[in-house]
């Protein structure tokens, strides 16, 4: 829940003072585990009473080596502090607090964590709002003063087509992509996705933390830190530090193979690192709607195509780290590094960006992509680029200011 900054929105037709009070909207009903601390500097809370989620002790142990290091680290471009995240941390009328019962990545059972399932049951109550399940929308159809959606049920293959006066596609920055060419007739015309590449790195620290299957803990992020040195990159790199949790325990045991009886010591001293960078250091990946060779139907075929800035940046990025290890309290292992594929850390978007004047495949800052009126796409489509920090609260944040701009009276 970490919002954009706006030096890193070049090319944004939108800046933080239009997000603003939507990114404060979208905390009033996800809530906000967070806390006042160095971040707010360069990313404001945009909630006025965030609850703290209690800290894993190998998180505290690091936060209280980041500290005492405070004014060098900031010097060098770092700000640090704890997570933020969509979790419920204390009781409210929806329900109890988190209970650090460590069962995070495995799906809360107290329904902690912010679900967009909870918010649909809530609009189930209100006067003309109707959930239809099991509709596959396969293309849509702007009609004079309105639009039809057009697709079938997926349990009985009957066609569908639902007329209203305006639709807001949410679909996923890939099936948007699939129905929009669809609907326009765009076969083999390339829409170009831009992701914030995902990377993982090990930090072995020079303590210990010993008894940690036992401790009552959560098991999401534990700290942000975010980098801005012009030295490494022209935009932020943000870093989640998670530490103890079964799954990181199990990745340890299959790393070390016939050494797997170690995992316990070395877990002791590891944090794990989940860096993202900006899409303009990303690889970037090609969607092309073609028609099937059988003529049954269609197909998005994707392509990757490598950015060779992003592992120099990587790179800078842990020699950085590892000048700082004296204050980091421990070591990070580039050898361990890992760069998956471009799209692996869900980080997406930037397909129709939104501009001031859109041209062919590019939206107007209320998500309408050229040529449409009443459609207005609203996921990360739209979004021009994708900076580095969390993409889901800045994505909610934008769908709001549209769906405030243009609601009917």
């Amino acid at each position: 829940m970490l919002p954009y900054r706006d030096a890193d929105l070049a090319g944004w037709p939108v800046k933080n003072a239009e997000l603003a009070p939507h990114y404060r909207a979208v905390t009033a009903f996800t809530g906000l585990a967070g806390q006042r601390d160095d971040l707010a500097e360069l990313f404001p809370l945009y909630c006025d009473e965030p609850h703290p989620l209690r800290g894993s002790r190998q998180a505290d142990l690091f936060l209280g080596k980041l500290n005492r290091h405070r004014e060098s680290l900031r010097a060098a471009g770092w700000r640090f502090g704890r997570s933020r995240l969509a979790v419920r941390a204390a009781a409210t009328p929806a329900g109890g607090g988190c209970q650090h019962c460590g069962l995070c990545m495995s799906g809360c059972p107290y329904s902690c964590i912010f679900n967009a399932a909870d918010t649909v049951r809530q609009l189930q109550t209100r006067p003309g709002f109707t959930y239809q399940r099991d509709a596959i929308v396969t293309t849509l159809r702007e009609t004079v003063g309105g639009v039809e959606i057009q697709g079938f049920d997926r349990r009985t293959r009957a066609p569908l087509a639902v007329p209203a006066g305006r639709v807001y596609l949410a679909s996923g920055v890939i099936p948007t992509a699939q129905i929009l060419l669809r609907s326009q007739g765009d076969y083999d015309q390339p829409l170009r996705l831009r992701d914030s590449q995902y990377f993982l790195f090990p930090l072995l620290l020079a303590r210990r933390t010993a008894g940690l299957p036992a401790e009552a803990l959560h098991t999401l992020s534990q700290v942000f830190l975010e980098l801005n040195d012009p030295a490494v990159s022209p935009h932020t790199i943000h870093l989640q530090v998670y530490s103890y949790s079964d799954i990181i325990h199990q990745a340890v045991r299959q790393t070390l193979g016939p050494l797997k009886a170690l995992a316990p010591l070395l877990v002791e001293r590891m944090l794990v690192f989940q860096g993202y960078l900006h899409s303009d250091e990303s690889a970037t990946i090609t969607m092309t709607l073609q028609r099937k060779a059988n003529g049954a139907g269609d197909v998005l075929q994707l392509q990757a195509k490598a950015h060779p800035e992003t592992r120099p940046r990587i790179q800078k990025l842990l020699r950085a780290l590892l000048r700082q290890s004296h204050r980091l309290g421990g070591l990070v292992l580039p050898p361990m590094l890992q760069v998956p594929q471009p799209g692996r850390g869900f980080h997406s978007g930037g397909s129709l960006p939104m501009r001031t004047a859109p041209g062919k495949f590019e939206s107007d800052i209320l998500g309408r992509p050229q040529g449409w009126s009443r459609v207005h796409v609203v996921d990360a489509s739209v979004l021009p680029s994708i900076p580095a920090t969390t993409i889901t609260f800045s994505v909610m944040a934008n769908a709001h200011r549209i769906g405030w701009e243009t609601a009917d009276p």
